[in-house]
């Protein structure tokens, strides 16, 4: 009993100096490290350099001040992320068969896909009304790193890229794919049309996302594909800025038909159809493939395959364009 004993406490001191290890090159400063683990300086010091002697490696650079991580200290550093997210999943995994799925789902979505969480987010929370759900806004680079460090369980993101991320391995599954509309003022010159040309658009006062969003991106190539250039009078990083400036009725824009979800069409718009570019995107779920699959994240693709948001945004689309 006493070995069992000495056992798990070796086992919980080594998570505490993975965990130690993880802020601290998060942090990249010793004192900033510690307050974040609530512990002194001196304890989280001591806590590296005890684990250190147990790898038999260095794993800090160590000057007048935190340098970095030794090639060593990378490697542990990348088992660090994994060990503590697969404990994670353990204690998720055991609370489930105690009480019933709980935790927290920490789940990233580009900006775009945003409008679209909350059809997933809620009948997940309503089967399973004691898991909290972190939902955080992410550029599709961002999610890469993120869930390759294990910072979050899963993301909402585009499944098509030609700008590949560095993925790793990683498991997707399908929600929808994104059609293109014109939303435009119910007087503008396009409003009558039945479906208007990617090159008559480019020419409209135009509000879009801004070039360092993949969804801008996406519009940029078919705007070339159909041999024209939008200088748009307007670029923001929000879809809800965007649609306040095209509600004022002097902008046109082009969007997804995801986002009238949340915002509709507003009053004096019009949307239209446009004409079919060579690609529209897929927007999925993306979790982390290389390590059992953590409950929750299973539970989301539960609930994911229960829904069918294809036919929900069509019909949706289809109600605003008769």
């Amino acid at each position: 009993m006493d070995a069992a004993r000495a056992r798990g406490r070796s086992f919980s001191v080594l998570l505490r100096q993975l965990e130690y290890l993880v802020v601290l090159a998060r942090e990249r400063h010793f004192a900033r490290a510690a307050a974040a683990c609530h512990v002194s300086q001196p304890s989280l010091s001591a806590a590296i350099r005890k684990l250190e002697r147990e790898l038999n490696v260095p794993l800090i650079r160590r000057g007048q001040r935190f340098a970095g991580l030794t090639p060593e200290g990378e490697r542990v550093l990348l088992w660090a992320h994994r060990i503590l997210a697969d404990v994670d999943s353990l204690r998720q995994d055991l609370s489930r068969m105690r009480e019933g799925l709980s935790g927290t789902l920490r789940m990233g979505a580009i900006p775009t896909a945003l409008t679209a969480a909350s059809l997933l987010t809620t009948p997940f929370c309503e089967r399973y009304p004691h898991v909290r759900v972190l939902l955080t806004s992410l550029s599709s680079r961002e999610i890469a790193r993120r869930l390759t460090e294990f910072e979050i369980d899963m993301a909402m993101t585009y499944l098509d890229d030609d700008e590949e991320e560095d993925w790793g391995e990683v498991r997707v599954s399908p929600l929808y794919q994104e059609r293109y509309l014109l939303l435009t003022p119910a007087d503008g010159e396009l409003a009558d049309r039945q479906v208007a040309r990617w090159a008559e658009v480019a020419a409209l006062p135009l509000a879009l996302l801004a070039p360092e969003m993949r969804n801008r991106r996406i519009l940029d190539a078919n705007f070339r594909h159909a041999g024209a250039v939008a200088v748009p009078a307007i670029e923001t990083d929000t879809v809800s800025a965007l649609f306040a400036h095209v509600a004022t009725h002097r902008w046109s824009s082009v969007i997804s038909h995801a986002w009238l979800h949340m915002f509709g069409v507003p009053e004096g718009m019009r949307v239209v159809r446009l004409e079919r570019p060579a690609r529209e995107p897929r927007v999925g779920l993306v979790l982390a493939g290389s390590r059992p699959e953590s409950v929750i994240a299973g539970a989301v693709l539960d609930v994911a395959r229960d829904l069918d948001l294809r036919e929900v945004f069509d019909r949706l689309a289809a109600q605003h364009l008769t």
